[in-house]
């Protein structure tokens, strides 16, 4: 059985050594898409993350059994012609919601304790030429009280909810596709949790009813000071009228997922002049060690089970 790896970059210094007990492995750490028609050719199974994979390229590669999404998300492979081609297609689900998690809580503290400012006042001298063994020039809020909205109560949003009530948050959610209820946690319209929360946290696929969802109108119906974090998908969020509103209001907006990646130089974003308030990471939630660990140690038994 011949296996590529197409996009091997993106899991890192994750061992992929367990591959080679399967067959005959190629690992392209990145792949282009004028080189992925050759590099599949002869191949039995693809192994990717998001290089997309088209029904063309279906058709150009003879003896592919197995697609393996090394990631939830399934946008970037043609399902319906997989299907109509007897190609199965596999992904890995529940594998990263500790990570996200955590990453969550991460970018929270770093925006709500002004990590980014006090980090600098220690650094840059300042603190010691105050001659005050403390500074409370930008003051923190507790989460313990305050109201914590969650778009998108699946799996992962439902655990930063039992968390943020363990930190004694009061905690009610938006269901994007009226789906998910959860009769512990308060459900409410979208406009009543943007109007109510101090901290609201973004769980939620992009789709046609996401898409947009927080645009510049909605984000003017937002609480003074509250605190906006993105670990859903780019696109959820109007990123120009994000970069808009952030130098108009007291809002602080934490990104770990943008629309295109990586962002684009130029982007709005990237000239915020409340730069305090803006706290952008390289789509990085979901690598923990041990959730690529998960991530390939599934990926090898989706093709162990073919």
């Amino acid at each position: 059985m011949k296996i590529i790896l197409l996009d091997a970059v993106t899991f890192g210094d994750t061992d992929l050594s367990g591959f080679d007990e399967l067959g005959k492995v190629s690992i392209y750490q990145m792949t282009a898409p004028d080189e992925l028609d050759e590099r599949i050719a002869d191949a039995d199974v693809i192994v990717t993350n998001k290089v997309v994979i088209t029904a063309d390229t279906m058709q150009k590669s003879k003896n592919l059994k197995l697609i393996c999404i090394a990631a939830t998300g399934m946008n970037n492979v043609d399902l319906k012609a997989a299907k109509e081609r007897g190609i199965e297609v596999r992904n890995v689900a529940g594998y990263s919601t500790d990570s996200v998690v955590q990453h969550t809580f991460s970018m929270l503290f770093y925006l709500i304790g002004h990590s980014r400012y006090y980090d600098e006042s220690v650094k840059s001298g300042a603190w010691s030429r105050s001659g005050i063994f403390t500074d409370v020039s930008r003051p923190f809020f507790e989460i313990s009280g305050k109201k914590w909205g969650i778009i998108g109560l699946g799996t992962i949003g439902r655990k930063v909810a039992l968390l943020a009530k363990a930190f004694g948050a009061d905690v009610s959610y938006f269901s994007t596709s009226g789906k998910n209820l959860d009769s512990e946690f308060k459900s409410v319209e979208l406009d009543e949790l943007l109007r109510q929360s101090d901290i609201i946290t973004i769980h939620a696929p992009l789709n046609e009813m996401t898409a947009n969802l927080l645009d510049y109108e909605k984000m003017l119906g937002c609480k003074e000071g509250v605190v906006i974090l993105n670990l859903g998908r780019g696109g959820i969020i109007n990123e120009a009228d994000a970069a808009k509103i952030i130098d108009e209001r007291k809002i602080s907006l934490g990104l770990d997922v943008l629309s295109r990646e990586p962002i684009e130089e130029g982007h709005p974003l990237l000239h915020v002049k409340n730069k305090d308030n803006l706290y952008i990471t390289p789509h990085i939630a979901w690598t923990s060690k041990e959730a690529r660990d998960t991530l390939i140690a599934s990926t090898i038994e989706n093709i162990r089970s073919l």
